[in-house]
């Protein structure tokens, strides 16, 4: 089988995001996983921006591989929405959108809090308590850390994984990591900020000592606010990008 390589120098959690989504599948990926794992990558970090096309020769150049393999990855992305294929124009990368984000929060805000309320109130949960621990001491120093974003949304991603593991619910799973995908795009956004990091540090020590102290309704609280905590970060982000485009866009046209 063919390896595609992983873009060098780039640092972000979508190809472990990849595999959780598709883990209920072979473990060795086939070669479209792959391409898609590594588009998946670079949309999420922001490398192809929203709208932008994808074009199936140039990608198939890049990994040395027929056009078949990337057709296909691009299937791949658009069933997990991030990229749209139109006819007669190919796939694009899907545009950040408020209502998405909205949807996409709402419903793992719930998932979340159901989450992590089983696991405050499982009996076994102290032995998952110090992988919890250190995991969220990470995150705690690379809150502090200029330019840790990357490493600090990794660690989220980690705890994440983690958490939805120890839950021990399948039906809860297949839905959390249907939506693993959209979300990690939108998470960038979400924790883009260092005071949003911070937070989000804080709302993590609570998480892992509500746990810890058995406290089911503290835990569900804690991990629905922190997953709203972000998506009103995203869509703070979104409007002001939005603006500060609209804005280029007049002086743009007044200039002309």
């Amino acid at each position: 089988m063919v390896n595609v390589p992983m873009d060098a120098g780039r640092r972000n959690a979508a190809p472990a995001e990849w595999a959780q989504a598709r883990s209920a599948g072979p473990l060795t990926q086939s070669l479209p996983e792959q391409i898609a794992a590594r588009l998946s990558e670079r949309i999420v970090a922001g490398a192809y921006a929203p709208g932008q096309r994808i074009m199936e020769q140039a990608v198939a150049a890049e990994f040395a591989v027929s056009r078949g393999p990337v057709r296909e990855a691009l299937r791949l992305l658009e069933k997990d929405g991030l990229v749209t294929i139109l006819p007669r124009r190919g796939a694009q990368v899907t545009s950040l959108s408020i209502a998405e984000v909205k949807e996409i929060f709402d419903i793992r805000a719930v998932l979340n809090g159901l989450r992590d309320r089983l696991i405050a109130e499982d009996p076994g949960r102290l032995r998952m308590v110090p992988a919890l621990e250190a995991e969220v001491a990470k995150l705690a120093r690379f809150a502090r850390e200029p330019g840790s974003a990357d490493e600090y949304i990794e660690s989220v991603s980690r705890l994440d994984r983690l958490l939805t593991h120890a839950a021990n619910n399948k039906r809860l799973k297949t839905i959390h990591d249907s939506l693993v995908l959209q979300t990690l795009r939108y998470r960038q956004l979400g924790l883009s900020t260092p005071q949003r990091r911070r937070q989000s540090a804080q709302n993590w020590q609570r998480l892992v000592k509500a746990i810890r102290d058995g406290d089911g309704a503290e835990a569900e609280r804690i991990a629905r606010q922190r997953v709203l905590d972000s998506r009103d970060a995203a869509i703070r982000h979104i409007e002001e990008q939005r603006t500060k485009s609209g804005g280029e866009e007049g002086k743009t046209r007044r200039a002309a």
